[in-house]
């Protein structure tokens, strides 16, 4: 177990813990007092830690994830499909039917295979609303350049992904999703600075 918390940088009385509620699988006995661990076991603990450190879930909504991605039926697209809604919350208040058709149109047009009545669909169409009461609407041209530069962003991110190592996989697409985010965004801010100099510095 020693050697198990060095690999994953997990404390030795948390994997108890984690041993304990069952979370975490119990490992060959190896001994009266010994057992055996893999790299599953290292992949797992790093998923936990990714759960509960970074996206900030609570133990509960931990056990709904690996729950699901533990189930011989589930795909992996389905257990990063639960890890990705317990990240996004709902949105305060419906979406307009509106915003919720032009978002439905948007990935017809775009040719995606995202669900248009999904949580991600419909927390953009409130984020359309939101901005439509800023007096800040987003034309269907933009909005079409933003799923095409979001749709390039993705596809980098889950093409080293495979299904072999699933709870490596779904690490990654969390790790990636929360930790990158504030990356985007600081991209999205300097290339606005970069037109910015380009366009009205003189």
């Amino acid at each position: 177990m020693a050697e198990l918390s060095d690999r994953s940088g997990v404390a030795v009385p948390t994997i108890k813990f984690y041993l304990r509620e069952g979370l975490l699988p119990r490992g060959e006995p190896r001994g009266a007092t010994r057992s055996s661990y893999d790299e599953s076991h290292v992949d797992r603990l790093r998923l936990i830690r990714a759960l509960v450190d970074v996206a900030g879930l609570g133990l509960e909504r931990v056990r709904e994830v690996l729950d699901v991605l533990d189930s011989p039926s589930s795909s992996l697209h389905q257990a990063l499909a639960a890890a990705h809604q317990l990240l996004s919350p709902a949105p305060e208040a419906s979406p307009t039917e509106a915003s919720a058709a032009a978002v439905a149109q948007l990935l017809a047009a775009t040719g995606s295979a995202a669900d248009p009545h999904g949580p991600h669909a419909t927390a953009v169409a409130a984020a359309l609303d939101a901005m439509h009461r800023a007096g800040q609407p987003v034309s269907d041209e933009g909005l079409v350049r933003y799923a095409q530069a979001m749709a390039a962003v993705a596809e980098a991110e889950v093409v080293g992904m495979t299904t072999e190592h699933r709870d490596g996989a779904l690490t990654y697409a969390l790790l990636g999703s929360v930790l990158a985010e504030p990356v985007l965004l600081g991209l999205r801010r300097l290339a606005h600075e970069d037109q910015s100099v380009r366009r009205f510095s003189g």
